[in-house]
Order: structure tokens, then sequence, then C-alpha cells
């Protein structure tokens, strides 16, 4: 049974990775294209600061005792 101080761990660790893929493609200015349309890089600035905010707030959950 997963208790919340690990599951804030586990999500922390998870969109920490989120985040830290869209920054990649933001530093190296990786082209995106879904069915034809490309997405633009401020769409990874998005999923980059929002992901991060999560991952900060899971990880505090999994701090407290």
């Amino acid at each position: 049974m997963m208790n919340p101080r690990n599951y804030g761990a586990v999500s922390g660790i998870l969109f920490l990775l989120v985040a830290l893929a869209h920054m990649y493609r933001v530093a190296a200015g990786i082209p995106v294209q879904v069915d034809g349309v490309m997405i633009p890089m401020w769409v990874s600035w998005i999923g980059t600061i929002v992901p991060a905010v999560l991952a900060f707030w899971g990880f505090r959950v999994a701090r407290k005792k």
C-alpha cells in the first residue's frame, strides 16, 4: 500500500522527468511535429514550468513527517 510520502516522492520524480524532457527540448531546439502540425517552443516552456511546480509540491509532500 502506498502512503502519502511515497506517493509524493514517486509523483515528484515523474513530474521532474517530464519537466527535464521539455527543458531539454527547449535547450537543444528539437522540433516537434504532431500529425503534420509543428508544436511551438512556448508549449515546452509551459511543459517545463507546470511539471516543475508539481514536482516541487510532490517532494514537499514526501518530506512532511
